[in-house]
């Protein structure tokens, strides 16, 4: 059954959630090398975590026009809303002289409770169709329909054709901002460019991971590819190739098993690609480093 999944053969929707999460992980790989570099990860978890208020609020307003509330691009765009707004309460806060992680606790934690309160509102109202909403938390792809797949494919190559057009002044302003506004580029620009596509990896990844785990996905893979390389590009693409591994696979392994949810299982997976960078990798890798050790003491004794 899993060799059928991994094939694309357990089915037209099985082979969509693998499709679509293999997109979304390359996307998340590629884009997480540049959040990681510019450090900005705790940034794109309050980002997460502020599009739940949106999806709700999105939902009650398309239900009290007259709509079942559940159509996928309305709450998105909802929730496209939500992140910005706590996107930017985290850069007013920051301004305040607020160290930056207390405001971004603080805009997590605020956006994220305002987001249950709503979703519970909506599940005691009889307006619109409320049931599935709950799987913006952890991902559902169950009912992954063919336009959601294709929103997610379109989303993430945008996004990687922005990155891909925009990489060098962003590898410039992670690694030396202050070098960067010699040269006449603005950090602050090429920063905001950045939230906006972990923003819009953070949507697309919605429907997939949710909005919990789709920081892991973001993160981990590229920080998994840190270990293998010092270059920028190669680390968003290596990065990039371990999401999509993941995201694929992962769905493969869900659609294999009754009642396993998806986003979990690829963040255990990117997980697992970290601890065997994290092992293995050359040069960096804490078994390698230790056999070369104990390779040089061997030799010495000698």
């Amino acid at each position: 059954m899993f060799l059928d999944a991994l094939l694309l053969h357990a089915g037209y929707n099985a082979a969509l959630v693998s499709v679509g999460a293999g997109l979304l992980g390359f996307a998340a790989g590629c884009v997480g090398a540049f959040v990681n570099l510019r450090r900005r990860a705790l940034v794109s978890d309050a980002m997460a975590h502020a599009t739940l208020p949106g999806v709700g609020l999105a939902f009650l307003l398309m239900a009290a026009l007259g709509g079942e509330g559940r159509n996928l691009a309305g709450l998105l765009a909802g929730a496209a809303l939500s992140a910005a707004l706590g996107l930017w309460a985290v850069q007013a806060l920051s301004r305040t002289r607020l160290p930056e992680d207390t405001a971004i606790g603080a805009v997590l934690s605020t956006f994220y409770g305002a987001g249950i309160v709503i979703l519970t509102v909506i599940q005691n109202l009889t307006l619109g169709r409320p049931a599935g909403l709950e799987g913006f938390l952890l991902g559902s792809t169950a009912g992954m329909l063919r336009s959601d797949a294709v929103l997610i494919a379109a989303g993430g190559a945008a996004a990687m054709l922005i990155l891909y057009a925009l990489r060098r002044p962003l590898t410039l302003v992670a690694f030396d901002a202050g070098h960067a506004r010699m040269m006449g580029l603005s950090p602050r620009r090429y920063d905001m460019i950045l939230m906006l596509l972990t923003l819009a990896v953070v949507l697309l990844g919605l429907r997939v991971v949710g909005l919990i785990l789709i920081v892991a996905l973001l993160i981990t893979p590229a920080t998994a590819a840190r270990y293998w390389t010092d270059r920028a590009g190669l680390v968003a693409l290596i990065g990039g190739g371990i999401g999509a591994a993941c995201g694929y696979v992962g769905a493969a392994i869900s659609a294999s098993l009754p009642d396993m949810p998806t986003g979990p299982v690829i963040v255990l997976l990117a997980f697992a690609a970290f601890v065997l960078s994290a092992l293995l990798a050359p040069n960096r890798g804490l078994l390698t480093r230790a056999l070369s050790r104990r390779a040089l003491r061997l030799g010495a004794a000698r």
